[in-house]
């Protein structure tokens, strides 16, 4: 008999729990995490549910936490409680890359990931983040819900994944502690990026020098200066505050941010198919949600960094973004071979149809 992994993290979990009844000294104790522990505990005596702990990286106040909620309404109302959601909002079970490790072997079973932070377990989703990709949030749409974005989608079946449609964080922006209208303006600033070598190439081509540091640590790196700019969404630059320590805002819309909502495939594939369906269905529902919200949100965050009146906003003009798309270009050139050159002509001739088309 081997004993599974989580197995043995439940049985130390218990020994942790009765040991104060056994005499054995605090410091010796085996302690989970937090977080781990609450999870534990609340799933004793509970298993008459299929429980689902469904996490996202961003605050309550967000799009992604209406589309959890959504995504929480539609499975228990259709599974007539046979299914419990549980949502963990704002990186409370660990970062991006920690929670899609922990669901490769089923202790996370759902969450939106960034594309970027997926990359390491299937590189075409770099595809998703190459500058000036998308032209509107329509074209983005239509391209993520179709044969490209689906065969994207689909390479993560083989990492441990199983996955439901692509949510999002919505269009990028940079924000900097000095103004920037034209690339050259980049040069040689400590540009905060994720954990992506398609994201630290687009900076390293207009000159800056890209810092890979985790979401949770960015404000605290902008605030001691260990970078000067970073890129993100506005729920994100609106959320998380970056906006108190950053004196300049660039609309640029020069990247997409997008989110792969995705179940952990160890756990899922054992679920009758009853469930896996209203599963599905529940998360391709609620990521249409998701959407809406998302892009009816942004101009109240945006609103609300003008309010806050630390932070000078420059949109950028359509010279200055052409300025730029054509600094970063040779980023395609350069993963054109990673992503195949299959992928690359699929992506250019199904953009050239989505745009012909709007």
């Amino acid at each position: 008999f081997q004993p599974s992994p989580l197995l043995l993290y439940s049985l130390l979990g218990l020994w942790s729990v009765l040991a104060p009844r056994r005499g054995v000294p605090v410091c010796v104790r085996f302690r989970l995490p937090v977080a781990v522990r609450a999870r534990w505990l609340a799933g004793v005596g509970a298993q008459a549910a299929t429980r689902v702990e469904r996490r996202h990286d961003i605050t309550g106040d967000s799009a992604q936490h209406e589309g959890a909620m959504r995504f929480q309404e539609l499975v228990e109302t259709r599974s007539e409680g046979d299914i419990e959601v549980k949502i963990f909002a704002n990186n409370s079970l660990g970062d991006d890359v920690q929670v899609a490790q922990q669901m490769q072997f089923g202790a996370v079973q759902a969450a939106p990931i960034p594309t970027a932070k997926l990359s390491g377990f299937n590189k075409q989703l770099q595809l998703i983040d190459l500058p000036f990709l998308f032209p509107s949030r329509e074209v983005a749409y239509e391209f993520l819900d179709g044969p490209v974005g689906e065969r994207v989608l689909g390479g993560l079946r083989d990492a441990g994944f199983e996955p439901a449609m692509f949510w999002e964080s919505g269009f990028k922006q940079m924000t900097c502690d000095m103004a920037v209208h034209e690339p050259a303006d980049l040069e040689g600033a400590k540009f905060r990026v994720m954990e992506s070598p398609l994201l630290i190439a687009q900076y390293q081509a207009v000159g800056a020098n890209p810092v890979p540091i985790a979401f949770s640590e960015t404000y605290t790196a902008l605030q001691q200066g260990v970078v000067d700019c970073q890129e993100n969404p506005l729920v994100s630059i609106s959320q998380m505050k970056f906006y108190e320590v950053q004196d300049y805002l660039m609309l640029s819309n020069h990247g997409y941010l997008g989110t792969a909502f995705i179940f952990s495939k160890v756990w899922f594939d054992k679920l009758p198919q009853a469930q896996q369906d209203i599963l599905m269905t529940a998360a391709r529902e609620a990521g249409a949600y998701q959407r809406e919200r998302s892009a009816a949100r942004e101009q109240c965050y945006l609103d609300g960094i003008k309010d806050a009146g630390g932070t000078e906003v420059i949109e950028l003009t359509d010279a200055r973004k052409q300025a730029f798309r054509d600094a970063m270009d040779p980023v395609y050139d350069e993963f054109g071979g990673i992503l195949g050159a299959d992928l690359m002509q699929a992506t250019r001739e199904e953009l050239a149809r989505l745009s012909d088309g709007q």
